[in-house]
């Protein structure tokens, strides 16, 4: 059953942020992943605030997605994305 994660984030450091970015992708393919959407906040149409930043993405399982998330690959480079931005990560199975 397909796994989504979906990332919240508020940038605090740009050329981190790109930095991170440039790098992060390589790991959720290893992972069998692959992302779906990225995009910036335009307007709130309803509710209270939302993220600056979305990305989505879709792994075959639950467990695909947490082997990438647990991963030396992805950890190596959690502390260069929490000096780069505030990140939220929620996991939603389909």
């Amino acid at each position: 059953m397909p796994a989504y994660c979906v990332g919240q984030i508020r940038v605090k450091d740009p050329a981190a942020w790109e930095d991170y970015r440039s790098r992060v992708g390589a790991t959720i393919a290893q992972y069998g992943g692959q992302v779906l959407f990225r995009g910036r906040q335009t307007r709130v149409l309803s509710g209270g605030e939302a993220p600056e930043l979305v990305v989505s993405l879709r792994f075959e399982t639950v467990a695909d997605a947490g082997r990438w998330h647990d991963s030396p690959e992805y950890q190596a480079l959690v502390p260069l994305r929490e000096r780069a931005a505030e990140v939220k990560l929620v996991l939603y199975e389909d």
